[in-house]
């Protein structure tokens, strides 16, 4: 079984700035293998979206936190890229640039340029004027591999919610733009709405919509494990 690697604020400096180790050479980077890297959106003085005292940046935790232990569970390298309530900017010392959020997507898309993973989730909370509005969205890049996940995530998500969305393209989101690997940003379910709300913050809840992620994922890598098998013969 593979070794199963979760990574906690001081983990991720080191990577993010290529530190040396003792014995290897100082331009060699430090950036583990993984099978998957799991963004938890948000987090520290970016509470996300929200309703009442209801933050995003918890709910998006919690759930990267099962599905870290749902993926794991079947033996693949996951990385969970915040383990607690701080802002992935904090650990930014190499953009030159003013803008916190900036500097926030900037280290989750190189968090995954250095681990290259066979896949990326992001994992976020939806909002809407509309009350009524409610259900799982799951966007995807200009790319197959991308197209692949976001259906088969989607598809597992809309058998929990009872829905029949369809995953659409993310044409302006920084990290679905600037990934390398195969990523796409899974909003689970509408804050707004008062069923997701319960959902989205109850422990069954986010254990349901975790499974589901997790299901999604796995059907997506024993495709691609399948495609490169056939592939060789």
């Amino acid at each position: 079984m593979k070794k199963i690697k979760l990574f906690i604020c001081s983990v991720l400096m080191v990577i993010s700035v290529f530190l040396p180790v003792s014995g290897l050479q100082a331009a060699d980077p430090v950036a583990p293998d993984a099978d998957i890297i799991i963004d938890a959106g948000h987090g520290g003085i970016d509470g996300g979206t929200s309703y009442g005292n209801i933050l995003e940046k918890d709910i998006n935790l919690a759930i990267a936190k099962k599905t870290f232990e749902a993926l794991s569970n079947k033996g693949y390298d996951v990385i969970l890229n915040r383990t607690g309530d701080y802002a992935l900017s904090d650990h930014n010392s190499w953009l030159k640039s003013k803008s916190r959020h900036r500097k926030d997507l900037a280290q989750r898309k190189q968090l995954a340029v250095d681990m290259k993973p066979q896949a990326m989730i992001s994992l976020h909370v939806n909002w809407s004027k509309n009350k009524n509005r409610h259900g799982a969205i799951v966007l995807h890049q200009a790319d197959e591999r991308s197209i692949e996940l976001a259906n088969k995530v989607q598809a597992r998500l809309n058998l929990l919610y009872r829905d029949n969305e369809k995953p659409f393209l993310g044409k302006t989101y920084y990290l679905l733009n600037r990934s390398k690997c195969p990523t796409v940003i899974i909003e689970m379910g509408f804050i707004t709405s008062a069923e997701d709300r319960a959902r989205l913050t109850s422990n069954q809840g986010q254990n349901e919509i975790a499974k589901e992620i997790a299901a999604g994922v796995l059907e997506y890598l024993d495709s691609t494990t399948k495609d490169k098998s056939d592939s060789t013969n």
